[in-house]
């Protein structure tokens, strides 16, 4: 069941993103042109037209990614006590490190350099990576594994670290990841991930009866400046992608189980540790 609502998720999003959409109106319209009809053609053109503008030109992807990324707070105070952290997978790509063999980052490369920080911060603490592979056709190339080989290079090779390698997706980041460690209800554990995904992150592990205290990450919005007009249509068009993606995710994990609340935040995620001796950073 968790495969075929792994395909479903590939296939669905590969027709509806907005990338798709305009490649899908673009030739719709050359379509419509070639069989002669021309107020069809021209009606799919101007919806194009009017689509790559939009993107261009307005932060779309930036209205609608800020309301995930403000559920919570950044650098908010920490535990004085922690005795695990948690990555999600998503900031190596795994195949282009499979064919450089080495660890190759992306954008949410602040998912990495934040979770170091914390492992510096607390020595004693359980360290975990997640992450597989998202890839319907990749999976002999696993993100942990190259997460070893850079973690090992930054001198953690001597810490105590969990690498889970075999999810795909949130939903199995926190099943499998709590079949390998067994929290205990009394401990406090960290979740770093991109500002966005949080709340999508937390409401997994949560159901699986598992409260972490979020640290988000990785923030594309523009805080204090969404209303602006500027043209950049690759950046804008990236954060639109990621953004609705997210929406999607929220709303198929709500619909099918795999998170209790469509929407968690400060205010009402589970577990909620804000009594918890603390320490601000």
């Amino acid at each position: 069941m968790d495969t075929l609502f792994f395909l479903a998720s590939k296939i669905i999003w590969a027709v509806i993103s907005p990338d798709s959409l305009i490649v899908l109106l673009g030739v719709s319209a050359w379509l419509a042109l070639v069989f002669g009809w021309m107020k069809l053609s021209r009606r799919l053109l101007a919806c194009c037209a009017l689509l790559l503008l939009l993107i261009g030109f307005f932060p779309l992807g930036e209205w609608l990614i800020s309301p995930l990324e403000n559920r919570f707070v950044a650098n908010a105070a920490l535990p004085a006590r922690v005795d695990g952290i948690i990555v999600l997978g998503g900031a190596i790509s795994p195949r282009l490190s499979n064919i450089w063999q080495q660890a190759e980052m992306n954008g949410s490369a602040d998912r990495l350099t934040n979770f170091l920080y914390l492992a510096n911060l607390y020595p004693s603490a359980q360290l975990v990576f997640t992450g597989g592979n998202g890839s319907v056709s990749e999976q002999e190339f696993k993100e942990a594994d190259m997460a070893r080989v850079l973690f090992d290079q930054l001198g953690l090779a001597e810490r105590a670290f969990i690498y889970e390698s075999e999810s795909r997706n949130t939903y199995e980041n926190a099943l499998n990841s709590k079949t390998l460690v067994s929290p205990q209800p009394e401990e406090n554990w960290l979740l770093v991930t991109s500002a966005f995904h949080m709340p999508r992150s937390i409401g997994s592990f949560c159901a699986q009866q598992w409260a972490l205290q979020p640290y988000p990450v990785d923030h594309y919005g523009m805080k204090g400046d969404l209303w602006r007009l500027e043209f950049n249509f690759t950046n804008n068009l990236d954060i639109l992608r990621m953004a609705i993606r997210e929406w999607v995710g929220l709303v198929a994990y709500r619909v099918t189980g795999k998170t209790e609340q469509f929407l968690p935040g400060d205010q009402n995620y589970c577990g909620s540790l804000a009594n918890t001796n603390s320490l601000a950073i």
